[in-house]
């Protein structure tokens, strides 16, 4: 018997489960099936959010013939047969799962027809393409990232999901429990779903029966929905703040909910933008804590967690790389662009090579362009290895 997620799975745009800027009423591939066209994109998002949906409904909307492969397990053979099908038909749509994973041989193989646009290529991943995909497929598709489902969207979709059922009955606690279970995956959310309904005696869900599929603690920080986020900013902002057992706290909820993925992130992005150059080696920690989890697992791995936490609340803090490079980029994006200097480009005789000039290892050079020559971007903050580098390079500069 095939399994609810999958008879669920939506043939338009408009029956996607909360991504509505991308298949909503005005969303952008609303759009495009609208004007009747397609291009090679890559959606991106977790497990869950929907990406095979959102595939599976564009080539139903658009009626065009496709076929989907996935990068690991389907052979160059497979791919072949793929090209040969589009060469046959004038066009064909392959939806790619696992694209990350997809080798050179095969790369080497579709590029030419995509670029042609015989083959239009839709990659599904979980990974991030900006790291994970190499740059020539990259830049011959679009990427849409997918949103996180909300736990609002998740129990919409249950909601429908449950008229599939003959005389089920769920009610509010049990629709909020499963969607606050399922961390965001809708599929998780159908099977729990599924479960329960053929479990139940009367086909009543409750919480008891829920409770005995899956007895992880659930936690409810909130009343509208947003506690998952909410957690995560109460995270960061003890962690900022420097209450350490704050920052223990809600680690610990974050762990007892088994988020790991978010947790890694956040962590990660709390060592660059509030800790920087304060502590500058607290960002190898963090992924080596990380990696430390991989390799214990989640019981022991929060031991070695717990002492990074604790090291970031409790080191001093510095936005100012964070600061600079957000100032950076508002010059560019108000146009505030110069020519690159004659003297550092590339063919220029007349650089001259730091390292030859001792004992400052310096020379007294303009690297910003003419327009920006005087432009400021980085103002150190007042903690011990900041001001090392800032004295540094003032007595480089032979500037008091």
């Amino acid at each position: 018997m095939e399994l609810l997620a999958n008879t669920m799975r939506p043939e338009h745009l408009k029956d996607i489960v909360g991504q509505d800027n991308l298949a909503g009423k005005d969303g952008l591939l609303t759009n495009l099936v609208k004007n009747g066209r397609l291009f090679s994109m890559i959606l991106w998002g977790k497990p869950g959010t929907g990406k095979t949906s959102i595939a599976n409904a564009l080539v139903h909307e658009l009626d065009k013939p496709y076929r989907m492969l996935n990068a690991t397990i389907n052979n160059k053979q497979d791919f072949d047969i793929v090209i040969e099908e589009a060469k046959m038909n004038g066009e064909m749509i392959l939806i790619m799962d696992e694209i990350h994973r997809l080798n050179k041989d095969k790369q080497d193989l579709l590029l030419p027809y995509v670029e042609s646009g015989l083959i239009v290529l839709i990659g599904l991943t979980t990974s991030n393409p900006y790291y994970s995909i190499n740059p020539a497929i990259r830049s011959r598709v679009q990427i849409f990232e997918l949103a996180d489902l909300t736990e609002e969207a998740i129990i919409t979709g249950l909601k429908k999901a449950a008229k599939k059922f003959d005389s089920l009955k769920i009610d509010k606690d049990s629709l909020k429990y499963i969607a606050n279970v399922a961390n965001g995956d809708f599929r998780s959310a159908l099977n729990t779903l599924e479960m329960a309904y053929y479990i139940s005696k009367d086909k009543k869900i409750t919480l008891e029966i829920l409770k005995n599929i899956d007895d992880k603690l659930v936690l409810y920080t909130d009343k509208n929905g947003n506690g998952h986020y909410e957690l995560l900013s109460a995270f960061q902002k003890s962690i900022r703040g420097s209450d350490v057992n704050a920052a223990i706290y809600y680690m610990a909820m974050l762990l007892e909910i088994g988020d790991l993925d978010s947790l890694f992130r956040r962590m990660t992005v709390i060592a660059y933008e509030d800790i920087g150059l304060a502590n500058p080696g607290i960002g190898p920690k963090v992924h080596a804590a990380v990696e430390a989890v991989k390799m214990l697992g989640i019981d022991e791995g929060r031991i070695p967690l717990a002492v990074v936490v604790s090291e970031m609340a409790l080191s001093p803090k510095s936005n100012s790389a964070y600061l600079a490079i957000n100032s950076a980029l508002e010059d560019i994006r108000k146009g505030n662009i110069g020519d690159i200097p004659e003297v550092i480009k590339g063919h220029s005789l007349k650089y001259r090579y730091p390292h030859n000039f001792p004992p400052n290892y310096w020379v007294d050079e303009t690297y910003l362009p003419k327009e920006l020559e005087n432009r400021i971007y980085y103002s150190p903050k007042n903690n011990a290895y900041e001001k090392n580098l800032y004295k540094v390079d003032r007595e480089r500069r032979n500037k008091k």
